[in-house]
């Protein structure tokens, strides 16, 4: 099992995070951001990882970001060598009016590229202006290539959900075991 376990304590904030890229898309999400905690458990059924989080903080950014930086870290360690995985993936999500565009690469290199705009300030209880700051803080700790699009929406909701299930779906094939290969997915032998 690709089992990625990471602790963060910082004097801000106290954060666990337990992530199974071969698990079934079950999730145990305690943030204390009741929106977080709905977009993290659709990144995790659409991915198809079991996914455990517990956090607790001063601030809703603080714990937000550290959330994120935990579950890049726990990504990194789950993949060990990346061995014999797809390295990249990529999905189209609709939900109702909004519609998708995630692509990852998970060849080392740390690049967040989103193009998603919000009309709303707060998506119930967490900053719309946060997305776009989560996904380039997961990007950096987990030394992924992310490029996320919005390609239609008019919802806020919709298309910030839209955008962690497709994150999910992208991701679960780049960490996928492709049985042709044994190595490093990389023509330079290392990641």
């Amino acid at each position: 099992m690709r089992i990625g376990n990471v602790s963060r304590k910082t004097k801000e904030t106290s954060i666990g995070v337990r992530l199974n890229l071969d698990g079934s898309g079950r999730a145990s999400i305690n943030t204390s951001i009741k929106f977080l905690d709905h977009l993290l458990s659709g990144f995790a059924k659409h991915g198809c990882f079991d996914l455990a989080i517990k956090a607790r903080g001063d601030l809703e950014h603080h714990i937000a970001e550290d959330v994120m930086i935990a579950l890049g870290e726990a990504l990194n360690k789950a993949l060990g060598t990346k061995a014999g995985i797809r390295r990249m993936g990529d999905a189209i999500v609709p939900m109702d009016d909004a519609l998708v565009l995630a692509a990852v690469d998970l060849g080392g290199r740390a690049y967040a590229e989103v193009e998603a705009k919000f009309a709303k300030k707060r998506l119930d209880d967490l900053s719309s202006d946060l997305i776009e700051h989560l996904l380039q803080t997961l990007a950096a700790n987990g030394k992924l290539n992310l490029h996320i699009q919005v390609l239609r929406g008019k919802n806020d909701h919709h298309k910030a959900e839209a955008i962690f299930k497709a994150l999910g779906r992208a991701l679960a094939e780049a960490v996928r075991k492709e049985p042709r290969r044994a190595g490093i997915p990389s023509t330079k032998g290392v990641i």
